[in-house]
């Protein structure tokens, strides 16, 4: 069962401001660390692990997962938030479905000088060879007056246009001239994760095929366990997985927020962070050896840069994407370029993957 995750109105999803290195424009984007070829019927495919980052605001764990990522040559999905192209002084230039100009769920950009910072983490991010998606703008959760839960399609294309909007014309909406330019375009963004995955196929979906979105992984997973993704109405759903977790001795949400709902309801008590880093190493490792010994399915990894319960989740996560990464027959790749090497697979060997049994159901399977 999932558990919306909600945040306090102010914070910003990447927690303490951090220095960011400068990046020189002659840095060279990596090519995909996926071998595009088709399988043979019988082949093994490889063991795709697929990290993403909701917010994606600037934080000492966005450094973290850039050196683990860059050291065990791991690629990941930053899933970018609308409201941190702008500054706080220019939060009206934002209105999210049913709401009024300037209101929002979580933090604007800050200051101008914090604005810029985040585009050059966006940049670094990107020059390293990491997808770009969205987490959408306003993070209208339940709770709320008129959540995302509740949103028509009309909705989604109003919040997915002010996204790119935000995106594309961040400097005329704050007046910010000086720092880099963004290292990127709309067009890079192909995905995203609504906030606190709300949202209904029927009424999201149209939306992300207006803006050309090739795959979403908004959908809490249908089944118990980890299965291969299906492409639905044109998208490829790469859902969360709800699946056993050993430590718990129970089926969990994947999610860091719902790990942490489920330790001590989503409370700050710093004596539990020892124990929360425990349950998410151990419930990733098995998640991970299953999908690895069984039907091999990728697994989804969402995560955020928040320093919840002093820090609990990020080092955790750090510490599994530094230990698989680098194992034979694995890859941790992004989103799109596991979208690429679906679309080159012929329609029976897709077939057969995806009528593998779920594994990480239990504590034998």
């Amino acid at each position: 069962m999932v558990v919306s995750c909600v945040q306090a109105a102010g914070s910003r999803e990447g927690g303490v401001t951090a220095s960011s290195s400068t990046v020189s424009p002659a840095l060279i984007r990596p090519t995909t660390n996926v071998h595009l070829r088709p399988l043979a019927v019988g082949e093994r495919p490889p063991q795709f692990v697929l990290f993403s980052f909701d917010g994606v605001g600037v934080s000492p764990n966005w450094d973290l997962f850039l050196d683990t990522a860059q050291k065990s040559g791991a690629r990941f999905t930053a899933l970018m938030t609308g409201l941190y192209f702008l500054t706080t002084q220019a939060r009206g230039k934002y209105r999210g479905p049913g709401h009024q100009p300037g209101e929002a769920a979580i933090g604007f950009g800050g200051t101008k000088a914090e604005v810029i910072e985040q585009i050059e983490y966006l940049n670094r991010t990107y020059r390293a060879g990491h997808e770009m998606g969205t987490h959408y703008v306003g993070h209208f959760c339940r709770g709320d007056q008129y959540p995302g839960a509740r949103w028509t399609t009309r909705d989604w294309n109003s919040e997915l246009d002010q996204f790119f909007s935000l995106m594309r014309d961040w400097r005329a909406n704050t007046g910010i001239t000086t720092g880099p330019d963004l290292a990127f375009g709309p067009g890079e963004v192909r995905g995203g994760r609504t906030q606190c995955l709300e949202g209904t196929p029927a009424a999201l979906y149209p939306a992300l095929r207006r803006h050309g979105f090739t795959w979403d992984s908004s959908i809490p997973a249908k089944q118990k366990g980890l299965g291969w993704p299906e492409k639905i109405n044109g998208i490829w759903e790469f859902a969360v997985p709800y699946a056993y977790s050993p430590p718990l001795g129970k089926a969990q949400t994947a999610l860091d927020y719902n790990f942490w709902y489920t330790v001590n309801r989503a409370t700050n008590v710093p004596g539990d962070a020892a124990k929360i880093r425990k349950i998410v190493r151990e419930s990733y490792r098995y998640m991970y050896d299953r999908a690895y010994a069984g039907n091999r399915a990728p697994l989804v990894i969402a995560n955020h840069f928040n320093d919840w319960n002093n820090n609990a989740f990020n080092p955790a996560t750090a510490d599994f994407m530094a230990e698989v990464c680098t194992r034979p027959q694995t890859v941790c790749a992004t989103h799109s370029d596991v979208v690429r090497w679906l679309e080159l697979q012929d329609s029976t060997v897709l077939r057969e993957l995806r009528s593998r049994p779920p594994v990480a159901v239990d504590a034998t399977r």
